[in-house]
């Protein structure tokens, strides 16, 4: 079993898709509920499984694909990946819990879309192929692309979606480039991650293979100025959805993954490159965020922000930088995830997540309001929250590699965090004066029990990070000895 247990995980919302169609329409939430709970606990046995202790990657299963071409169907995980699977797990049962009465129209359709887009997000953090994971990557438009043209919030949902799909299909194909440019620079052309990360690359397709990742990983990131599909998205998708996107930051993984690890002179070389859009990218978000009036928005500008502290302390090719990185990364899982959840808790109770419509919200919402503030705290990098630990380590990383900007990155996060607290007290605070706000129901006991689980993790991770950060520190400390030999 244990062979096998990594595509068991991947794979196993994808046969919870095709059962979906032998049921019941009538079904498809409660099934679905199910599977995604059968996910979490493959996930949570592939935690358990791994041993930070022994070789990098682990549970690798390989197997022939397209022989001819010399690709391979090849997963694995390392400490790098590893803890994104569970966050995965959880933050797509979250999502499900969102939209548990809120969805009328077509649900097999819908679940199985939801249940697709797992399929592909696991399948992205478990691929140690190139072409495995870039099929992975596409597969994830998708889904999306129909979960926002048909059941989106706004009138421009549709046209956001045809936005969204044809922007991620023009960044993929330089990821496709590099990918095929690093297998033509081989003796033997291979698509093997281990292989091509074993077997150094000359400094000229270094830098075409650094810049064409950079290009690719950046749409999805979002770097700045890449990024202008994500407020639209924000406003235009359903809080479920958006938690998915922006929880889940595929585009920086990526970068931890491929970009730096396969061209690490490049990398090092253009450093003032990468820790430049890093610092633009967190500046621009923080006082992004200060112009915002919707929450949905602010908090896609917010989260900007830290994706691009992130990037900056990658900057620093330090273990320190990589562990305070996949550590924030996570965060955003379990913190930024469950905050957009909420907003759509809020939104199907008010109709609108603007602050001009929301005044007085905690009075009628303590729970939702509370759980909010906690979110959004630990998005902020507040002490004691989840964030912290990864920021704290990606400040440091970038105040010894990069001072300047390091310096800017702590003023951008001060903006951030007053930005945050504006929005939260003028949206939740003062006299309520809407009938929708005055009538709103708190959260029900579904919703409360995800809360409770968010808010659980967001405090035993700030609290206490050793034993997470201990799961990441091996294979951070390999990834930068790698880069440094």
């Amino acid at each position: 079993m244990k062979d096998h247990l990594l595509s068991l995980l991947v794979f196993l919302p994808a046969c919870g898709a095709v059962l979906l169609w032998l049921l019941p329409a009538r079904a498809a939430r409660s099934l679905t509920a199910v599977v995604m709970l059968a996910t979490l606990a493959a996930a949570s046995a592939v935690m358990l499984a791994f041993d930070p202790g022994g070789t990098r990657f682990q549970l690798i299963e390989r197997m022939p694909w397209v022989a001819s071409l010399n690709v391979h169907y090849e997963v694995g995980v390392d400490g790098l990946s590893v803890l994104f699977l569970p966050a995965t797990a959880l933050l797509f049962i979250g999502s499900v819990v969102a939209s548990w009465n809120r969805v009328h129209d077509a649900p097999r359709f819908y679940y199985s879309l939801l249940l697709l887009l797992q399929c592909a997000t696991l399948g992205v953090f478990c691929a140690l192929d190139t072409v495995l994971f870039f099929v992975f990557w596409e597969l994830t438009l998708v889904p999306i692309y129909f979960l926002l043209a048909r059941w989106g919030v706004t009138t421009g949902s549709a046209r956001a979606a045809a936005r969204y799909f044809l922007i991620m299909l023009a960044g993929g194909v330089p990821l496709l480039l590099a990918f095929v440019l690093l297998a033509a620079s081989q003796p033997v052309p291979t698509f093997d991650l281990l292989a091509l990360l074993a077997v150094p690359l000359p400094r000229s397709t270094q830098y075409a293979v650094f810049l064409l990742c950079l290009a690719g990983f950046g749409v999805k990131v979002p770097l700045v100025p890449l990024h202008t599909w994500l407020p639209q998205f924000a406003l235009a998708a359903p809080g479920s959805l958006t938690a998915l996107l922006v929880g889940l930051k595929l585009g920086a993984y990526g970068l931890v993954r491929f970009a730096i690890p396969l061209a690490p002179d490049a990398a090092q070389d253009l450093h003032w490159l990468l820790a430049g859009f890093g610092t633009l990218t967190l500046i621009y978000g923080a006082v992004g965020i200060l112009a915002q009036t919707n929450l949905r928005v602010g908090l896609a500008y917010a989260s900007v922000c830290h994706v691009g502290l992130a990037v900056l302390g990658l900057a620093a090719f330090t273990a320190q930088g990589v562990q305070g990185a996949v550590s924030l990364l996570l965060s955003f899982s379990v913190a930024t995830g469950g905050a957009f959840l909420l907003l759509e808790f809020l939104r199907q109770r008010t109709g609108s997540t603007d602050i001009h419509s929301l005044g007085g919200a905690a009075k009628t919402m303590p729970l939702l309001a509370s759980g909010f503030l906690v979110c959004g705290l630990a998005g902020v990098g507040m002490p004691g929250t989840s964030s912290f630990p990864g920021e704290f380590m990606l400040i440091l990383a970038a105040l010894q590699s990069h001072t300047g900007a390091g310096m800017a990155a702590l003023f951008g996060l001060a903006i951030a965090a007053a930005g945050f607290l504006s929005l939260y007290r003028k949206a939740f605070f003062g006299p309520a004066t809407r009938r929708e706000v005055l009538e709103a129901e708190d959260l029900r006991p579904r919703e409360w029990a995800v809360l409770v689980m968010l808010i659980g993790l967001i405090g035993a991770i700030g609290i206490y990070p050793a034993p997470w950060l201990e799961i990441v520190r091996p294979a951070a400390e390999a990834w930068a000895a790698a880069l440094a030999r």
